[in-house]
């Protein structure tokens, strides 16, 4: 049925394409769709594929492939399932409200698939030939360890692309960040202290992302470090700060960003 569904969308895409109404807002369209217009249902769902694909690679923490992942197609008819679902007078906008029923179809689904991986043995995946000998026993292992490195593959592009967005506003490139990351591990872990120190405040965060600008006198206090330092590696100390805070785990391992709890006892024990 997903498949079938996909396949639906994307002949509907191109067929409104050419004959698209006048944008509405969310709650417009669905207060025409419930009148019964149909044909603006298709069109609609069409225009927010890309809000759909965005919110699917958002919970998933990497990039979704609207063509062949599952995923999706979940979302795709999950944000069907919220046209008829909404209630304009909740006080609560349509976007809003459709993503919380996808998130929560997307959650039903990747549980689903947890138990089906844990339910089968690995053995299950053993077979045998007419002579009863083992059949493709390890072309089979080889082939579930090829699709989860490029399944991380896949995560850890889509992660770097979600870093580079956020960094964006602070004028740092993800290629700064490596070419600036100091050489020496003193200055390094120094300088990931301070960051990890930053991440860990709401209010010093806050006023980060309010004007792209670092809390330099409060963090020369807490850390007892001269403003020159600080702003010689400003972008550094920024970048640091959002991967700590947000939800980057492989660029945490790639920075070898220490997890809360090993900072805290790095902390203590000082």
């Amino acid at each position: 049925m997903l498949i079938l569904f996909k396949r639906f969308m994307r002949k509907t895409a191109l067929a409104s394409s050419a004959t698209l109404q006048p944008k509405l807002e969310p709650e417009q369209y669905v207060m025409h769709i419930r009148q019964g217009d149909d044909k603006l249902r298709e069109q609609f769902i069409a225009e927010y594929s890309p809000y759909i694909a965005k919110v699917t690679s958002r919970f998933s923490k990497r990039y979704i492939n609207p063509e062949r992942d599952d995923e999706f197609s979940i979302a795709l008819l999950a944000f069907n399932e919220a046209i008829d679902g909404f209630d304009s007078e909740a006080g609560r906008s349509f976007l809003g409200f459709a993503k919380t029923v996808m998130q929560r179809r997307l959650i039903d689904y990747a549980r689903k698939e947890q138990r089906h991986l844990q339910s089968v043995p690995y053995s299950a995946f053993d077979s045998e030939g007419e002579d009863q000998s083992p059949y493709n026993v390890l072309e089979t292992k080889q082939a579930l360890e090829a699709h989860e490195t490029s399944r991380t593959d896949l995560e850890r592009r889509a992660e770097i692309l979600e870093l580079s967005s956020e960094l964006e506003p602070y004028g740092i490139t993800f290629m700064e960040l490596v070419d600036q990351s100091p050489k020496h591990s003193d200055s390094r872990a120094m300088l990931i202290d301070i960051a990890c120190l930053l991440a860990g405040n709401a209010d010093w965060m806050g006023m980060l992302k309010a004007n792209q600008r670092l809390p330099i006198k409060e963090l020369m206090e807490a850390c007892r470090v001269s403003r020159k330092t600080i702003e010689r590696n400003r972008k550094y100390i920024i970048a640091i700060a959002i991967i700590r805070s947000g939800g980057y785990p492989y660029m945490n391992d790639y920075m070898r960003i220490p997890s809360s709890n090993e900072w805290m006892s790095k902390e203590v024990s000082r």
